[in-house]
């Protein structure tokens, strides 16, 4: 597998937006994650996107993160908040979730970012099975879901 950054609007990042956003509305039957998000977000220094590549180079796995501070929604200065990461069902089970997360986090902290922040939710215990054995701590809630009882948000220190 070859992870490298691509831009948030490019068609594989695109391609598997879709893929992830249908998945959502799997597991939760509301139309997929409607937090705002920007390509622009994702542009270093303040972000970045990742894409995980087969052998084959077709896109297999995603994840970025982009810089959040005290915002209202309750961001705390430093935050880089993890975003869109998925794998495709055929790759599940290979690390690579783990390994895309590694980078972004390396990353964030070469940004300067002093803590990583994540949303997910209560149908997607995978994901929190993850966070959890990679150190992430329940938080306070925050952003766009953070009223949502279905709403799970962790934090791990950068």
């Amino acid at each position: 597998m070859h992870i490298r950054p691509v831009p948030f609007d490019h068609p594989d990042a695109l391609k598997l937006n879709d893929e992830v956003q249908a998945e959502y509305h799997e597991r939760y039957g509301d139309g997929g994650d409607a937090t705002p998000l920007d390509p622009s977000d994702f542009r270093p220094p303040n972000g970045v996107y990742l894409i995980a590549y087969d052998d084959q180079d077709r896109p297999v796995a995603t994840g970025g993160w982009r810089s959040q501070d005290n915002n209202g929604e309750g961001n705390e200065d430093g935050d880089a908040e993890l975003k869109r990461m998925f794998v495709i069902r055929p790759a599940r089970g290979l690390g690579l979730a783990r390994r895309i997360l590694a980078a972004l986090e390396d990353d964030a902290r070469g940004a300067g970012r002093t803590r990583m922040v994540l949303e997910t939710g209560t149908q997607q215990p995978e994901a929190i099975a993850l966070y959890t054995s990679s150190g992430y701590e329940p938080c306070a809630k925050f952003g766009y879901y953070r009223f949502h009882d279905a709403s799970r948000c962790f934090a791990k220190a950068l």
